[in-house]
């Protein structure tokens, strides 16, 4: 069994990866409740959040399950890698949000739009929970309305702050190292081999940052020249 200091940094990791990827889906909420009245604006947050966050648990418990099978966790590993990247690479993802017109279109629109742009978050999660879907419940009970009341906050320090993406970028390759690592086929070959371990955590993670900043520059670049 983890030691509490491992639960913890467990939670804390979850309850990052979910902050950081959860900024499309505060501007989702904003967007789907634009056109409705105040008093329904705020009921259709609450339910279409609540009920966002009932589906993101149960596909978590899934992932978490399917992670058993194997070669799986390694495989979501490679993935989350890839996510990390696609997460630090700067790109408008040209959201084309509906705006609800009652009630319902608007918690509908949240949950199948939390549904479609949640897939990264819930692999994310699986995998930082390491099996334990009490982590998962905790995380997103903390990052939940931290996403919700603090939405702008977050959107806002993510514009201005490039480096908060990079941090996100860091804290999914780490989890994506805890994946390939934790992969129970490969059990054997990290036993034989442990110094791996860290330079291969720290090559992920060092990977991500240099690939994303290099395209970065290079695509800022690009702007400059055209400009």
């Amino acid at each position: 069994m983890e030691s509490e200091q491992q639960l913890l940094f467990a939670i804390l990791n979850i309850i990052l990866i979910d902050i950081i990827l959860g900024g499309d889906n505060a501007v989702v909420i904003a967007l789907a409740c634009r056109r409705l009245p105040e008093k329904q604006r705020n009921r259709a947050i609450i339910l279409g959040t609540g009920l966002a966050v009932v589906v993101r648990i149960t596909l978590t418990a899934i992932m978490v399950s399917l992670l058993k099978i194997p070669y799986l966790l390694f495989i979501g590993g490679i993935f989350l890698v890839y996510i990390a990247l696609k997460l630090v690479i700067d790109k408008d993802d040209g959201m084309n949000i509906k705006a609800g017109t009652s009630l319902f279109s608007a918690v509908r629109t949240i949950v199948l739009a939390d549904i479609v742009m949640g897939l990264d978050n819930v692999l994310g999660i699986a995998g930082a929970s390491h099996g334990h879907l009490s982590l998962v419940l905790i995380g997103l009970l903390i990052s939940v309305p931290i996403i919700i009341w603090g939405s702008k906050i977050i959107l806002t320090a993510i514009e201005h702050i490039p480096g908060l993406i990079y941090i996100g970028g860091a804290v999914l390759a780490y989890t994506a190292s805890s994946m390939i690592i934790g992969e129970p086929k490969l059990n054997e070959f990290f036993a034989d081999y442990p110094q791996i371990k860290t330079p291969l955590t720290a090559a992920l993670i060092v990977g991500v940052l240099i690939v994303g900043w290099i395209v970065n520059h290079s695509n800022s670049k690009d702007v400059n020249h055209r400009i």
